[in-house]
């Protein structure tokens, strides 16, 4: 099987690939890139193309399709979260708790 081949991939995970294929397009991201994202998704998920054998399965986690390329951490700007940080401080000095 070369590379880059999708043959050994269910209808499931062919199916999952597109969609999430159209998310990373509907916010952007290039047709290529997407596709490449798309399928790395689906491999995280799912281990890869379909496996002969009973009880070859794991079950599949959904983490990466859920976080859908969000960056972690606060959404907040830099400026917002360090005055938020000042205002805290100054409420615990006040309040002797510092």
């Amino acid at each position: 099987m070369p590379r880059g081949d999708k043959s050994r991939y269910s209808d499931k995970q062919k199916r999952k690939a597109e969609h999430i294929e159209e998310g990373y397009e509907d916010r952007g991201v290039g047709k290529e890139e997407a596709e490449r994202r798309a399928w790395a998704t689906v491999n995280k998920e799912s281990g890869g193309g379909k496996k002969s054998g009973s009880g070859r399965g794991k079950k599949e986690g959904h983490e990466s399709s859920r976080k859908g390329g969000h960056k972690g951490g606060s959404g907040q700007s830099n400026e917002k979260r360090s005055a938020a940080a000042k205002k805290g401080w100054e409420t615990r000095r006040k309040q002797g708790n510092a």
